[in-house]
């Protein structure tokens, strides 16, 4: 089974604030092939006690109690907490075996580097969502980054490690749409505890998200790095020569150049494959058997 600590910033079920945090712990919850060792809560789509006080509660009503939760630093400037403390005790004990996923601001990892700081050389992998490399625009709509330009010396300094780095892109999570087909067949499949806990969990931001870009859907960023982790060949990766300074990552902006001299080398994959796999993928993690509903 694959070691796995998913570093969030989850907020689903809280008002105007993005489920897909929410949605992927599910799906990690939900696949048989994954051990999932650790939770960390981080800020990004709101503060960290929002967000961690959000994923207390999620645990209490999954009835989690066998994974370790532990809560990430709250900004920038004290990087240290129980989260990296956690980070640098679980690479320490099964180095170069544990994959971190991170979805939110990168702080807990920067962290844990601060206090161990061969962390990144122990990791097996690091697999994370967010930067653009080009304008990421919905509807006519200009959407910014909110997850490296968080903490863009923690999103350098990740991205210039000797890790191996996967970045899964605003742009490629546009290929992840959530809708009408996706909650008719949640509602179909009432039978399902689990799928109807997402229902009621993500409708609210269903909504908010479709009003407020015109749309008949929303965008599940995060779903897709953790289906990378599970099932990377559902996807085209792209190794890229990424030249971005700490300054460049103030606006998540990935700047690739592959004729350059010096750069740092990620995978920045382009396209999933089978967008049907990947969906019922999802769906089948959802129904669950880890937990109660």
């Amino acid at each position: 089974m694959k070691k796995i600590i998913f570093d969030c910033d989850n907020t689903m079920g809280l008002y105007g604030k993005d489920v897909d945090d929410g949605l992927a712990l599910l799906y990690l919850l939900g696949r048989k092939d994954v051990n999932l060792i650790g939770v960390t809560t981080t800020f990004g789509n709101s503060t960290i006690e929002d967000v961690h006080n959000n994923t207390v509660e999620m645990f209490n009503e999954l009835d989690i109690k066998h994974i370790p939760l532990k809560k990430g630093a709250p900004n920038t400037n004290n990087r240290q907490s129980e989260a990296a403390e956690f980070l640098v005790e679980m690479v320490n004990r099964f180095p170069q075996n544990v994959t971190i996923l991170a979805t939110g601001s990168l702080t807990n990892l920067y962290g844990a580097y601060e206090i161990d700081m061969n962390f990144f050389k122990k990791v097996k992998e690091i697999v994370l969502m967010g930067g653009i490399t080009k304008p990421l625009v919905i509807q006519g709509k200009i959407m910014n980054e909110l997850n490296f330009s968080s903490d863009p010396l923690a999103t350098y300094t990740i991205l210039s490690s000797s890790s191996k780095v996967t970045i899964l892109t605003g742009h490629i999570c546009l290929q992840a749409t959530f809708g009408e087909e996706e909650f008719t067949r949640l509602i179909k499949e009432n039978y399902i505890k689990s799928y109807k806990y997402i229902r009621n969990k993500s409708y609210e931001w269903y909504k908010y998200f479709t009003d407020s870009y015109n749309t008949k859907e929303f965008y599940n960023w995060d779903i897709v790095a953790a289906v990378y982790t599970t099932n990377p060949e559902l996807f085209i990766d792209s190794i890229e020569n990424v030249i971005s300074t700490e300054d460049d990552l103030k606006t998540g902006f990935l700047k690739i150049d592959n004729n350059a001299k010096k750069g740092y080398k990620v995978n920045i994959p382009t396209t999933i494959k089978d967008k049907v796999k990947f969906n019922e993928l999802v769906f089948e993690a959802w129904k669950m058997d880890k937990g109660n509903i």
